[in-house]
């Protein structure tokens, strides 16, 4: 550590951005690169001080703890589920917070909505050239992975049936039984390879949902997805037409489709181009309710992490989080 990083308690000057590094992002990656990171960073930000997390929740605890000391600039450095806690982490501070993102990860999803590069110095430098904006974020209830209530915000996109299931398989280090995702097997890669996996067994499911309060409808599913954001899945976009200032979550649901033309239509994923399919319908709404009609504890992922099960209550908060994005965006 520099004379120019401080850990968290230090005394230090609050006006100095404090740096949450998740060490484990990028396959280990970021360990590895970090002096070099470091060093790209302070080039063009200058003096900030650094956390480095150690486990899950990690991100969020020391968001808080950070926040409750006066910081006034938080800065995420990891991928999508790192940027997920220290938002989180802000948000229930309740501080005027301001955040921002360096990214460093595997996916990288909600930097490419907001136009952050992926190259530290370029990042670095937008982010002091930058200017703020304040971002809509998603709230969404749910049961937990312990059975109790729970509730956590989001960013990016909240989803449940092929996503959430592919999440778990690029969670759980391998898929297939014999692909390991480490080292050179990152974001697309890692959740095209699980895709083709959980791709044997896709059948569509019955939904309840409710949107806005309205009357509720079955609806056939494999994949919803509740967006505050364009991207997810390691680059797909999802929701072309998301925006995080909107006041609107885009819900885009995949129908009752079969496997082999899920995979024919993989690139449309990724181009946007998916949401001219018969089977795949976009609408806008504040606040949706869902649960799968039989009554079955389905998963749900926020930002690429699997954090319990249906049925779930979606809020839209507008304007919610102060973040950082390049002057250009």
């Amino acid at each position: 550590m520099t004379k120019l990083e401080a850990k968290i308690g230090t005394t230090v000057d609050k006006t100095v951005p404090l740096l949450i590094v998740n060490p484990k992002s990028a396959g280990g990656a970021t360990r590895e690169k970090w002096s070099g990171i470091a060093a790209d960073f302070r080039a063009h930000f200058g003096p900030f001080s650094v956390a480095f997390t150690k486990k899950s929740g990690d991100g969020r605890d020391l968001a808080i703890r950070g926040a409750e000391s006066g910081r006034r600039f938080i800065i995420a450095c990891g991928g999508d589920g790192t940027l997920n806690e220290v938002a989180n982490g802000i948000l229930e501070s309740g501080l005027d917070v301001e955040f921002g993102i360096l990214p460093s990860g595997t996916g990288g999803d909600f930097r490419k909505t907001i136009g952050i590069s992926n190259e530290t110095r370029t990042a670095a430098r937008q982010l002091r050239t930058g200017r703020t904006i304040k971002m809509d974020v998603g709230r969404v209830s749910f049961t937990g992975i312990d059975g109790l209530p729970a509730h956590r915000y989001f960013i990016n996109v909240s989803s449940f049936g092929l996503s959430s299931t592919v999440a778990n398989g690029v969670a759980s280090k391998t898929v297939l039984n014999w692909v390991p995702l480490s080292g050179p097997m990152k974001g697309k890669a890692k959740y095209a390879v699980s895709t083709l996996e959980v791709l044997s067994e896709l059948k569509s499911r019955i939904l309840r949902v409710r949107l806005d309060g309205k009357a509720e409808t079955n609806l056939a599913s494999v994949n919803l997805c509740v967006c505050n954001s364009r991207y997810f899945g390691g680059g797909m976009k999802i929701a072309p037409a998301a925006s995080i200032t909107d006041g609107l979550f885009e819900v885009v649901n995949i129908g009752d489709v079969k496997a082999l033309k899920v995979l024919a239509n993989l690139p449309r994923l990724y181009s946007g181009t998916h949401t001219r399919m018969e089977e795949v319908s976009a609408t806008q709404a504040r606040t949706i309710e869902v649960s799968a009609a039989d009554g079955s504890p389905m998963p749900l992922e926020t930002d690429g992490e699997v954090v319990g099960t249906l049925p779930a209550r979606y809020e839209l908060i507008p304007k919610a989080l102060k973040i950082r994005v390049p002057e250009e965006a």
